[in-house]
């Protein structure tokens, strides 16, 4: 599935769940007397149904036990087992779920402002949506994800997810029974915490929205040749000790034969590291580091016809992201043995004092690389891809610089410009449609210039990019060729793939259509 139908089926899945939970509450703000009636009526059967029976002790043992502290501190174990177990970013993405769910319910609660069902005011505190309701769908949430990615024995895992959904079941159907609800209020808890869930995953690339690709095995009953795996790692971005081990084991239990590994240096990125895996015979060549790791063993690799595996351990992840493969290492390791080759394209790039090499994700002049250089690493290990949010609120008074912009050949056009950037793909970090209708394997660069004329011009480009508004001019103009020259009137900062490549004021870029080969999720 392309990038675009995968963010297409991402906000289908968002409003499949989002609808419904915004049309109750619209519902219930209103006071809609045939939902208010039926709600009053179920919670006063529920009630009357287990008064003076032992169901009543065992649905008051259910709401003690799955209060919403508990439920938050079960996750933030949960978060801190995958931490001890060094894999952040799914720490990162359960704590990030701990984090916005109970403000989100809370919040909810004091808008809507709905009194607790009336069947003898035992419980105190507003009723829409239901907090146990919500906090158990999140922790649920995260557990059906968890067993679908990790858990390989099949009856096992319908066990499991068996489990976890009749647990967020039975804790909505408890405060029902205990007068605690009404049902509307239990839905809507069920639709925020698994709405909450799935946008975290989605942001923090735990989950891919892309159907899977269904690839023909060969029938042939001949056993496969084993396949050898060589591996670029970058020591700066990833512990090399446990992840060598991660990665043996793994290897050996997908029939390949034992990885060549190579390591990254300060004076050599990977370039010369993936000469030599290809002269060694590799079958595959994994890039496991960062953006510019990636970039610089893509730039070797394309052409050779031998596929790149991307172990995303960056900041900005974006090949990673844009091609849904998934951020945890974990993850990626699997898609790398079990996944299937995409052609890509890749861009050659030159300018001046910048020799001719390669990008596959973004190049820019201007605004953006200097935010890539202004966000600094310790701030970047610490908290992510935000610390670009951080570097970009300090530039937002950038000047402008006077460029011209030729596309295959024609007239230059001018611009005054804060940033120019050229794409082969669409989004930016948390899925930013900087250039909507960019596909990285479409033969073609697509180019944005972005020109507020004042501070306050950044609000209506940013609608603008998350509306995916079509209407361009001289604030936001965008252009598609085979190839572009960008030249500046001053000494500009210039990136790419993130990473700076010192100021000039001529780049030239011309795309190489599908030249790279690339391991992808099935």
């Amino acid at each position: 599935m392309n990038d675009s139908s995968a963010e297409r089926r991402a906000a289908a899945i968002a409003a499949l769940i989002g609808t419904p939970l915004v049309a109750l509450t619209v519902l219930v703000v209103l006071r809609f007397e045939p939902l208010m009636s039926l709600d009053q009526n179920a919670v006063r059967s529920a009630t009357r149904a287990v008064d003076d029976t032992w169901w009543a002790g065992f649905f008051s043992v259910v709401a003690t036990v799955s209060m919403p502290r508990y439920v938050l501190l079960f996750l933030l174990a949960v978060a801190l087992v995958f931490l001890l177990r060094r894999q952040t970013l799914t720490a990162a993405w359960i704590t990030a779920v701990v984090i916005v769910t109970n403000p989100a319910w809370v919040s909810i609660k004091l808008l809507v402002d709905r009194p607790r069902p009336e069947v003898g005011g035992q419980v105190a505190g507003w009723s829409y949506p239901s907090g146990h309701a919500s906090e158990i769908a999140a922790a649920a949430g995260v557990l059906i994800i968890l067993t679908v990615q990790r858990v390989r024995r099949r009856w096992l895992r319908r066990v499991l997810l068996a489990v976890w959904v009749g647990v967020a079941v039975l804790v909505g159907v408890d405060r029902i029974f205990t007068g605690a609800h009404h049902p509307s209020d239990v839905a809507a808890g069920w639709l925020l915490g698994a709405l909450l869930v799935f946008a975290t995953s989605a942001v923090f690339g735990v989950v891919r929205t892309g159907r899977p690709s269904k690839v023909e095995r060969p029938l042939s009953s001949m056993p496969e040749r084993r396949k050898t795996l060589a591996i670029i790692l970058n020591p700066i971005k990833i512990d090399a000790d446990l992840f060598k081990v991660q990665v043996n084991a793994a290897v050996e239990g997908a029939g390949w034969d034992e990885p060549l590994w190579f390591e990254t240096t300060i004076d050599d990125a990977g370039a010369s590291m993936a000469r030599a895996a290809v002269a060694a015979g590799a079958d595959m060549v994994v890039a496991a580091g960062g953006d510019g790791t990636v970039r610089i063993v893509c730039s070797e690799m394309a052409g050779t016809g031998v596929p790149v595996g991307v172990i995303p351990a960056g900041t900005g992840n974006l090949l990673a992201r844009n091609l849904t493969v998934p951020l945890g290492h974990d993850l990626a390791l699997d898609t790398v043995l079990h996944g299937q080759d995409r052609a890509i394209d890749i861009v050659r790039i030159e300018g001046d004092a910048l020799a001719p090499t390669h990008f596959v994700v973004m190049a820019g002049l201007g605004l953006d690389a200097a935010i890539m250089a202004g966000a600094p690493d310790a701030l970047k290990k610490r908290i992510g891809w935000p610390a670009y949010v951080v570097a970009g609120a300090r530039q937002l008074r950038y000047p402008p610089v006077r460029v011209d912009i030729s596309v295959d050949g024609a007239p230059p056009v001018r611009r005054r410009a804060r940033t120019v950037v050229i794409g082969n793909v669409g989004s930016l970090q948390a899925g930013i449609p900087l250039l909507p209708d960019a596909l990285i394997d479409d033969g073609v660069l697509d180019v944005v210039v972005i020109a507020p004329q004042r501070l306050f011009g950044w609000v209506g480009l940013a609608i603008r990019v998350m509306t995916r508004h079509r209407r361009t001019d001289a604030r936001l103009d965008r252009f598609t060729g085979k190839s572009v020259v960008i030249k500046a009137a001053t000494s500009t900062p210039r990136q790419l793939d993130g990473d700076t490549v010192g100021p000039g004021t001529e780049i030239r870029a011309e795309i190489e259509p599908g030249r790279l080969l690339v391991r992808v999720p099935r």
